[in-house]
């Protein structure tokens, strides 16, 4: 893995669940559309093993991973919050410490406010 050159500005690698495939699709392409991610890839089913209101639940459900780029996250989260239909979804984000200048200054681009 390289490091990302000074010009290529920071991004993060967020991921969120849902319970459907449509769901997932349906979120990734709206997300991608608002220009909140650059791509999102969907994977599933995964199992999730979770504690919610006292007891020890299982779900079959489908992750997403959406690129974006770091100043973005705020807006993206706070999208999500809106248009997720869980009570407490997960959004977990992860700080991109290296990989293709090219790919991260593709992200910064295509996840601009005021691009297209």
């Amino acid at each position: 893995m390289t490091a990302p050159q000074e010009s290529a500005p920071p991004a993060v690698v967020v991921v969120t669940t849902v319970d459907t495939p449509d769901r997932a699709e349906s979120l990734a392409a709206a997300a991608v559309e608002a220009r909140l991610a650059a791509c999102v890839q969907i994977v599933g089913p995964v199992t999730s093993v979770y504690r919610w209101q006292g007891a020890v639940e299982d779900a079959r459900e489908w992750q997403l991973h959406l690129k974006t780029a770091e100043e973005r996250y705020p807006a993206l989260e706070q999208w999500l919050l809106r248009h997720h239909d869980y009570d407490t979804p997960e959004i977990l984000a992860t700080p991109v410490t290296g990989g293709s200048s090219a790919y991260l200054r593709w992200i910064a681009e295509e996840t601009a406010p005021d691009a297209g």
